[in-house]
């Protein structure tokens, strides 16, 4: 079998999502492309919780399962873009606050007016 590379591999960013995930999204490969994913899986990260699912899954395909339909391109792990701008902005700042009674580094507290010096 040829190596597998990652650029081949029929899920994107196959080495990042989560376990359950990814259990869903080889539902929809080949026995062929879940061979791919074994050898890449062994060559790389050799996880054995994924390479227990993946041969589990293979071992169902190879028994007479029928991959389910579906689109390794849509990405529901991936949150969609912001649709705005911040509504944060000059017209929203908080109004500017006085110094805190104690007085500031630059500005020492100053003694009381009914206490004498």
């Amino acid at each position: 079998m040829a190596e597998v590379n990652r650029t081949d591999l029929v899920i994107p960013d196959y080495e990042h999502l989560p376990l359950g995930t990814l259990q869903h999204r080889v539902r929809s490969l080949t026995q062929e492309q879940m061979r791919d994913l074994i050898a890449y899986e062994e060559a790389h990260g050799a996880r054995t919780p994924v390479l227990e699912m993946l041969r589990q899954r293979l071992s169902s395909l190879e028994e007479g399962a029928v991959p389910s339909q579906g689109d390794q391109q849509n990405l529901p792990e991936a949150p969609p873009a912001p649709s705005g701008g911040s509504a944060v902005g000059e017209a929203s700042d908080r109004p500017p606050a006085a110094a805190p009674p104690h007085g500031v580094p630059a500005q020492p507290a100053r003694p009381k007016g009914d206490r004498r010096g």
